[in-house]
């Protein structure tokens, strides 16, 4: 368990972690002390439990908005994720259907020329 110092409205707090995440709650504190100062701007002192339950309710806010976007961001990704299965489907069957055409034009033509060289070749030798 690790210990860093992060400063949230101007006070110091020592803060327990798990070892590696000190630059996470790092940043997590400057992105709640960005928020305390960005509301203190437009209210002026209020007072500083004010401002930080203020704070608190903005980033609830947020969270609470990115759930039904995650969900459709999710929907989306499986709808994409089937026309990509879809169209991946769609390009092997004609893969095989070119292939066997490829080689149906591959019989016709080597029928037709042992054909031809039955017929030409009848008995003369060529060259």
């Amino acid at each position: 368990m690790s210990h860093i110092n992060v400063t949230i409205n101007g006070r110091q707090y020592r803060m327990a972690c798990e070892e590696g995440q000190e630059v996470r709650l790092l940043k997590l504190a400057e992105s709640l002390e960005s928020r305390i100062q960005s509301l203190r701007g437009k209210f002026g002192e209020i007072g500083d439990a004010r401002l930080v339950v203020m704070a608190a309710l903005t980033v609830c806010d947020d969270l609470l908005d990115t759930g039904p976007r995650i969900r459709q961001l999710e929907e989306e990704l499986e709808a994409l994720r089937g026309v990509r299965t879809a169209a991946a489907d769609r390009a092997r069957a004609t893969q095989v259907a070119v292939a066997n055409a490829l080689n149906a034009a591959a019989d016709r033509i080597e029928r037709t020329t042992q054909v031809l060289n039955r017929t030409i070749g009848g008995g003369v030798a060529i060259g």
